[in-house]
């Protein structure tokens, strides 16, 4: 496309708010907040699908996206199914 690494960042984050890192973080997290509550996984595993390896980083990460633990966030997406959607940067 002829343009550089960073010059690609620069123009992602105009758009997007995030680095590229950052978003594509964002896509996996809310890929498995899907995966516990459509398809009932648990953490560990809906992390793992996702590619995490580590259940405390991604417990660690989900959290800080969420602003609480993906068991806790999973129990209360089963009561109120509306909170799936991701948060708004």
């Amino acid at each position: 496309v002829g343009m550089s690494i960073s010059s690609l960042h620069h123009h992602f984050k105009a758009v997007t708010a995030m680095t590229p890192m950052q978003y594509q973080k964002q896509l996996r997290l809310n890929e498995a907040r899907r995966l516990m509550m459509v398809e009932k996984l648990d953490a560990g595993t809906a992390g793992y699908r996702v590619g995490y390896q580590s259940a405390s980083q991604f417990s660690r990460e989900y959290r800080r996206l969420y602003g609480q633990s993906p068991a806790r966030d999973s129990r209360q997406l089963a009561v109120s199914p509306d909170r799936l959607r991701p948060p708004q940067n």
